[in-house]
């Protein structure tokens, strides 16, 4: 049986990978920034010592073995650039602590255990199309997290392949999650689904399916791969 902690699990993606690596018969600790039910750790990302204190809570609860890391977890709140300096500045680092710093803590934590260990593991991320093509002008703090999380995923992949550590990432384009939804509206709606080929938004249950294939199929020639999921919005 393998031992998860997917980050985010309260809504959207980070669900539904939990129920989908529960249906595999994975062990899956969960976290949200609140508590929420017995499988799931609160934790709240802006605060530094979170990642740690939910990376050893997580162990314990896994009884001192994480197989699998995957970081879902994500703020995706508005840094317009009129705001005064110190609240844009406010802005940018509340956003990378959430969306990077975090991620990064915890793939630390994960690949010095499996280093311990001796036994190899994994690592998947779950970044984002502005990782490639940046974001809006209110969310360059989003988009350098992005970016910078999967330039740390490369790292990984490629620092620690001789371990049989191996790192996979997923760039999702919009996904009907809560987060997205809300940055539709203010973006005008049906009328951005243009910009998709597809004609739709990804469902958190495709994101899913990539996610726990990375988590327990991926053969390990795979590593440092990152998987698009954008309806062809944006290809390379």
């Amino acid at each position: 049986m393998m031992h998860v902690l997917v980050t985010g699990t309260s809504r959207g993606i980070g669900a539904a990978i939990a129920d989908a690596l529960r249906a595999r018969g994975a062990r899956v600790v969960g976290h949200a920034t609140r508590h929420e039910d017995d499988d799931t750790i609160a934790a709240d990302f802006t605060e530094s010592i979170a990642p740690q204190m939910l990376w050893q809570e997580a162990r314990e609860r896994l009884d001192g073995r994480v197989d699998v890391l995957i970081n879902n977890a994500g703020s995706f709140a508005k840094n317009p650039i009129a705001l005064n300096d110190l609240h844009w500045l406010d802005g940018w680092e509340d956003g990378l602590r959430v969306n990077l710093t975090a991620a990064a803590q915890l793939s630390r934590f994960a690949v010095r255990h499996m280093q311990q260990r001796g036994e190899g593991g994994r690592l998947v991320h779950i970044a984002s199309r502005a990782g490639h093509r940046g974001d809006s002008p209110a969310h360059w703090h989003y988009a350098a997290a992005k970016a910078g999380m999967l330039a740390m995923h490369k790292t990984i992949a490629r620092a620690c392949a001789k371990d049989r550590i191996l790192s996979y990432a997923i760039a999702p384009g919009f996904t009907d999650t809560a987060m997205a939804g809300d940055y539709l509206a203010t973006r005008g709606g049906d009328d951005l689904l243009t910009d998709i080929p597809l004609g739709r938004v990804a469902e958190p249950e495709e994101i899913a399916t990539m996610a726990v294939f990375c988590a327990l199929d991926a053969p390990e020639s795979m590593t440092g791969a990152v998987l698009d999921a954008n309806g062809a919005s944006y290809v390379r």
